[in-house]
């Protein structure tokens, strides 16, 4: 893993729910918050996720867009200690903002949209701590075990996160996953026994709760405690969340096993939570 630029404060462990102080590991009883760098046509943006189409008369809802290079995001996080982040390409032409965001914070943000065995390590190679995947290890709604082993081989699964990210088909049922810019549910149902076999092939989950995603209408609540109950490694949630109240929220639902994306409800996003607040409440924790 690349080393951090020279004066980063030291980020949670991507090891699991515990971080390291003086070289003695404690148990996290919080929930870590994960930046994010979302990329549409080569721009840093905030999306509403269930509004992206393969239709490209039918443009997605943009809660914002930034006159900022994705660099300046990543240079940001660096500065303010903020690990295990998620450059997340939306759709092709973001490929260059993703690397030069990746080299911008060396080993700190994680790299998906568009991953293949023919390109993670190109990212790799740029600085991501991790590949993200999603749609290439599903084929016609079902996982393709032959083609996560493959992803599985290009990198390693200490560099491999999964991205199972989800909605439910009614309502109270499972939660499904769904690919294809979220426009396709899949037969994979989350539960104990799949997060128990996709745990051996990767080092993290990425679960956006597809639903709430973008809209600062709250966390969803039931999907952050089936995580924290059947997750066996790091898992980061993201969906809903618009306040510091929701990172207390998801750390106590959580029990710490559980981190937090936010994006739209900040300010640099155009939202009414101060990214200094964040950070603050991030560093007090990890004092």
């Amino acid at each position: 893993m690349c080393a951090l630029h020279a004066g980063a404060r030291p980020f949670l462990s991507h090891a699991g729910p515990a971080f390291k102080v003086g070289g003695t590991r404690k148990t996290k009883a919080w929930a870590a918050f994960r930046p994010c760098i979302d990329l549409h046509q080569g721009r840093v943006k905030q999306i509403v996720g269930s509004t992206l189409s393969d239709d490209a008369a039918k443009g997605p809802v943009t809660n914002f867009e930034s006159s900022r290079p994705s660099d300046d995001f990543a240079a940001m996080y660096s500065k303010d200690g903020l690990g295990g982040g998620h450059v997340i390409m939306l759709g092709p032409g973001n490929e260059d903002a993703a690397k030069a965001a990746l080299r911008a914070y060396p080993g700190g943000l994680q790299v998906g949209g568009g991953i293949t065995p023919a390109n993670a390590m190109e990212y790799i190679g740029a600085g991501a701590s991790h590949v993200i995947v999603t749609s290439y290890v599903f084929r016609d709604g079902a996982l393709d075990r032959a083609r996560l082993a493959e992803i599985v081989s290009a990198v390693g699964p200490k560099r491999l996160v999964l991205d199972l990210s989800c909605r439910r088909k009614a309502p109270g049922g499972p939660f499904f996953v769904v690919t294809d810019r979220w426009q396709k549910f899949t037969n994979l149902a989350l539960s104990a026994e799949t997060l128990a076999e996709l745990a051996t092939h990767c080092d993290e989950f990425l679960v956006h709760a597809v639903d709430v995603e973008g809209k600062q209408s709250g966390v969803e609540t039931d999907l952050v405690r089936l995580l924290a109950e059947w997750s066996t490694i790091p898992v980061t949630y993201a969906g809903g969340a618009r306040s510091l109240d929701d990172l207390e929220l998801v750390s106590r639902l959580g029990a710490g096993k559980v981190d937090l994306a936010i994006g739209s409800a900040l300010d640099i996003f155009g939202g009414a939570l101060p990214y200094a607040d964040v950070v603050a409440w991030a560093r007090a924790r990890a004092a």
